[in-house]
């Protein structure tokens, strides 16, 4: 349902363009800084799980429609984009409009969390002032021991819960003399293992939002090094 809302809204004004260009705003909080929000309460539970819904944006001077797509299809480059956050990517198959790529993030929080991903993405431009790109993760596994001899991929499901699937949809849109990012982020978890959940529930309820706001302040700041 939220897939077929947001590809619907891919030719139309969405709420955070309104919201970019609202002439009664005195101060327009987007010139400065980077919003997120919870759609629907932005945690729910489900049987064995948890979803967590959130969006945000961003609008970035002097940017262009064509030149988001070109940053977000660097898909062997993104960690020099969203390090630390990203320590490697790597293409698997790439036909244009469609590519399957290799993700390792890495989240420091009471414990270091490393996760591989791989990723189906489809993207484009919708117009030659807007754009959008909406990855779906296929697996996610989370490492033990990463960089070391012992290093090894936990069976998915047999892991600690961080980070089950995570879809991201992005949408792009020429606003004044720049463009308005959106990023919709909406995560599964798992059960937390009997235990452990004094020390991986917090994280758990933090790290959709926290890993949201970063890779849009990581866009942002990656597409203002580029027009300034």
């Amino acid at each position: 349902m939220s897939e077929a809302r947001i590809r619907a809204g891919l030719s139309s004004s969405t709420y955070l363009e309104a919201l970019a260009i609202d002439p009664r705003r005195e101060q327009d909080p987007l010139n400065r800084q980077t919003l997120t929000e919870p759609v629907d309460g932005g945690t729910r539970e489900l049987p064995g799980a948890l979803l967590h819904h959130w969006r945000g944006a961003a609008w970035v001077p002097r940017a262009t429609a064509p030149r988001v797509l070109a940053l977000l299809r660097d898909y062997d480059h993104l960690s020099s984009h969203y390090a630390p956050q990203i320590i490697s990517s790597r293409t698997i198959a790439d036909q244009g409009q469609s590519a399957r790529l290799a993700v390792r993030f890495s989240q420091e929080e009471v414990v270091t969390i490393v996760l591989d991903a791989e990723y189906l993405v489809e993207s484009g431009l919708t117009g030659g002032d807007r754009g959008f790109s909406f990855s779906r993760s296929v697996h996610i596994f989370e490492v033990d021991s990463p960089g070391t001899r012992r290093e090894r991929r936990r069976a998915e499901g047999n892991d600690d819960g961080f980070l089950w699937r995570l879809n991201s949809y992005w949408s792009f849109a020429q606003v004044r003399d720049g463009v308005v990012i959106e990023c919709e982020a909406i995560s599964l978890t798992r059960d937390v293992p009997l235990g452990l959940g004094w020390l991986i529930a917090p994280i758990i309820g933090n790290l959709p939002r926290q890993m949201l706001e970063f890779t849009l302040a990581a866009t942002k700041n990656a597409l203002n090094k580029e027009t300034h």
